[in-house]
């Protein structure tokens, strides 16, 4: 199988990664890629929101498969015009993306799916932020309603913080606050059948002890020891199922990677949010717990026979992600630094723990920093404890001035906290 990956971030890695083990998978291709995909597939150049240049490059390739990775080119379409070209792709239609595309639209088919989420209120005018701000009090939770590269919510005490990127939005929502733990599970699904996998938890703070403003994310792990064992049953039964129902119905199949990111609240789950890709960086520790080979899996969903998919197996070792970020980050980013000690992660902590590139470049033999987060580790182990320690003795080995990570990436679930 000839697979093409359209996408350039640590979670396009994973996947080229994970699709570079299988043995089904005979040539393996990303666009544009970076640095370190460009070690397990062929790199080609392409604007990856141009549908006709995607589909002209999987022509070219004679690819059987495409996985189009980020946000923005499905909202562009780009799964669209792949299939519409007859060539099977990995990725919902432009339709069914604005579950992730608009927050507005996932709150209606949320409510027309009967999907637990929280109450909240779009608003357009200063008049209507104010009302929402006033409904529901502090702490605010104000969300842009278009993508915004995981930048695009606040969450504050501070009424002014919350109204002045409200009104920097445009359209928004407004809504209640969510107590409880927060919990992502990744669906792949065919627009008819929903196969769940596992759970993780990421780190949207910048800062140790959740401090700092929210970023794409800082790190991750799975299992989840003190989640409940039939939560990803609930989740399937009460939200990833009736979401996908409701889009079918709707007339806007889903097909691809469904994300939900959920709440675990003292009055049981809620949605937070959707996404419709996998998010980044939980995608690392989730595949690197995945047995079963990816390329099936994803073939399956862009095929429409994932009812015939026999049962995904898992690895029983627990994988911790923790994320390098250049300096500044997540404001303006520092870029072009060199990135030092890759090499020695790849001798000396290899297999258990590996780098998954994201905001990176090569420049001759250097391969130095392009975006604000440069790069993630995972490692694996027999629990959360050892696959910290060794996702931290990996990053000790790693030297980039001026970068930042957090040091508590699952801390408190290795401590059974």
């Amino acid at each position: 199988m000839k697979v093409l990956v359209i996408g350039s971030g640590a979670r396009e890695h994973a996947l080229c990664r994970s699709l570079s083990l299988d043995p089904a998978v005979t040539a393996l291709h990303c666009a544009p890629g970076n640095a370190g995909i460009a070690e397990v597939a062929e790199l080609h150049q392409v604007d990856a929101l141009d549908g006709a240049a995607v589909t002209g490059l999987a022509r070219a390739l004679a690819a059987d498969l495409v996985v189009v990775g980020p946000e923005a080119p499905l909202v562009a379409g780009v799964a669209d015009a792949v299939r519409e070209a007859g060539i099977p792709c990995f990725g919902p239609s432009r339709e069914a993306a604005r579950l992730e595309g608009s927050k507005a639209f996932a709150k209606d088919v949320m409510a027309g799916a009967g999907v637990p989420t929280a109450r909240s209120y779009v608003c357009t005018t200063d008049e209507e932020i104010d009302e929402a701000l006033d409904a529901f009090g502090a702490p605010y939770v104000v969300k842009d309603d278009g993508l915004a590269a995981g930048k695009g919510v606040v969450v504050t005490g501070d009424v002014e913080e919350a109204r002045a990127h409200a009104r920097a939005c445009g359209r928004v929502v407004i809504e209640e606050f969510l107590d409880g733990p927060e919990v992502s599970l990744f669906a792949v699904t065919d627009g008819e059948t929903v196969v769940p996998l596992r759970p993780a938890q990421d780190f949207k703070r910048a800062l140790d002890g959740d401090e700092g403003p929210n970023t794409g994310g800082m790190g991750a792990y799975s299992p989840l020891p003190w989640a409940d064992p039939k939560l990803v049953d609930e989740v399937l039964e009460t939200v990833l199922q009736p979401t996908v129902d409701e889009l079918r119905r709707r007339g806007t199949p889903f097909s691809g990677l469904l994300y939900a990111g959920l709440a675990i609240t003292s009055r049981g789950v809620r949605v937070i949010e959707f996404n419709a890709r996998f998010g980044d960086p939980e995608t690392q520790v989730v595949l690197a717990r995945l047995k079963t080979p990816l390329a099936g899996a994803l073939l399956a969903a862009a095929n429409g026979t994932l009812a015939d998919l026999p049962p995904l197996r898992w690895s029983d070792d627990a994988a911790v992600t923790v994320v390098v970020a250049s300096h500044n980050y997540p404001g303006t980013p520092r870029t072009g630094d060199p990135v030092e000690g890759l090499d020695e992660v790849a001798d000396r902590d290899a297999p258990h723990a590996y780098v998954l590139h994201a905001g990176t470049r090569r420049e001759g033999d250097a391969v130095v920093s392009a975006g604000g987060r440069v790069l993630s580790v995972t490692a694996t182990g027999s629990d959360l404890a050892e696959a910290r320690e060794r996702a931290y003795a990996a990053v000790a080995r790693i030297r980039l001035d001026g970068s930042q990570h957090r040091t508590d990436i699952a801390e408190k679930a290795a401590r059974g906290l």
